[in-house]
């Protein structure tokens, strides 16, 4: 047990509908715990830990923190700062000057690699800190982990999404090309399959970055099922790239923004979908041609979360304190599936999961590469919750024609 009896815990990245239940997870197990005299907030993720803005969460009522944690989005606030050691030196030293014992960290690949490097700083010191990430990502793309939370709720939109465009698109028949988010991981596009009811629903292709994107074999592809249904429902990743890595959002366009890493500005943007549309209407003369790309939209999505991301997202917030209180290491907390459906949790080290990117399994995607398989949907199913809308459709009983037979 660590003599320092104040925890700090932080939000990082982008949001989630979800994030807000590890946030509360922690604060009120901690006050299961006597060892724990004080849990502080910072805002807006590691910033705030260098600009020494905290808030005191233990003032925080029960009931007021319950309904913070039903609301998405990141409450204490996020960034996109991506801590190097020399910004890490400066957390230790705040935490160190704070008397903080306990550091929670809740956030994806970045965020658990700023709590290894921490957690390295305070032994070096001989400082008794106990590091601990927490998942969170839509991009499910954290390994070591079945699912990450926020996920499931992201996919629950994402699925819902296209059902809605797929009704759309057979009542005006067209092409319709929906963006998802995903740099390197499918996870999220993927989910668009489970939108699907009948046969000839979309979307009829899928397309993920974990494929090679070929510009006139997707034309080939759009036209064939064009012919065969007379409309088509395409879902494609923001982070298709071509053999060489390059995305073909930047293959493409002639002015991208960067990020503040250097990469190409994917998210927030209607490039592709719009350059999509445009290589469709130009090379295939198909007139009826629409783009929609999801955006931020998917993330924070209030009244579309899934209950099953929302007990889980609390649960490993709970798990993030139990295993610091009674565990002697750091790591990050991890989700495990177990039968048809439930979860255990475990403490994986830092160093399995910080900095790491997980895609998608090749089981999960056809071998044609523009759909995803059953092992995908039974995979992601449970994951969306309770309660998924349904759609249903006319059956066909045609009056036969007097003036045209």
């Amino acid at each position: 047990m660590y003599a320092a009896r104040k925890i700090l815990v932080a939000q990082g990245g982008g949001p989630t509908a979800v994030i807000n239940q590890s946030l509360v997870g922690v604060v009120l197990e901690a006050r299961r715990h006597r060892g724990i005299d004080l849990v502080y907030g910072a805002r807006h993720g590691v910033r705030g830990i260098i600009n020494e803005d905290f808030v005191d969460l233990t003032q925080e009522t029960s009931h007021n923190l319950e309904l913070v944690a039903g609301t998405p989005a990141s409450a204490l606030g996020s960034t996109r700062d991506k801590p190097d050691l020399a910004y890490c030196q400066q957390i230790f030293e705040v935490l160190r000057a704070h008397g903080i014992g306990y550091f929670f960290y809740i956030g994806g690949n970045d965020s658990s690699d700023t709590v290894r490097i921490v957690a390295e700083e305070a032994r070096q010191a001989g400082y008794p800190l106990r590091c601990i990430h927490i998942p969170k990502t839509i991009d499910n793309d954290l390994v070591g982990n079945d699912h990450t939370p926020g996920f499931p709720s992201a996919a629950r939109f994402v699925a819902q999404a296209f059902a809605g465009a797929n009704l759309d698109n057979a009542a005006l028949p067209g092409v319709y090309v929906g963006v998802v988010m995903g740099r390197h991981a499918g996870f999220l596009t993927a989910a668009s399959a489970l939108g699907k009811k009948f046969d000839e629903d979309g979307p009829h292709l899928i397309y993920l970055p974990e494929r090679v994107f070929e510009i006139d074999r997707f034309l080939a592809d759009v036209k064939a099922v064009h012919e065969r249904h007379g409309r088509c429902v395409i879902a494609v990743s923001e982070g298709i790239h071509d053999a060489s890595g390059q995305p073909i959002a930047a293959r493409l366009a002639k002015d991208l923004e960067h990020d503040a890493h250097g990469n190409v500005q994917l998210s927030g943007t209607g490039a592709l979908a719009d350059l999509l549309c445009e290589e469709i209407k130009t090379r295939l003369k198909i007139k009826r041609v629409r783009g929609d790309t999801f955006g931020y939209l998917q993330r924070s999505f209030v009244g579309c979360v899934s209950d099953v991301d929302q007990r889980e997202a609390r649960e490993v917030g709970e798990k993030a304190v139990q295993y610091a209180m009674w565990g002697d290491r750091d790591g990050s907390v991890a989700i495990r599936r177990n039968g048809y459906y439930s979860v255990d949790y475990e403490l994986l080290p830092l160093e399995a999961v910080a900095g790491k990117t997980r895609v998608m399994e090749d089981h999960f995607i056809s071998e044609s590469g523009t759909d995803v398989t059953d092992a995908f949907r039974l995979y992601l199913r449970p994951l969306l919750g309770s309660g998924m809308p349904d759609a249903f459709r006319l059956r066909p009983n045609p009056v036969a024609k007097v003036l045209k037979p």
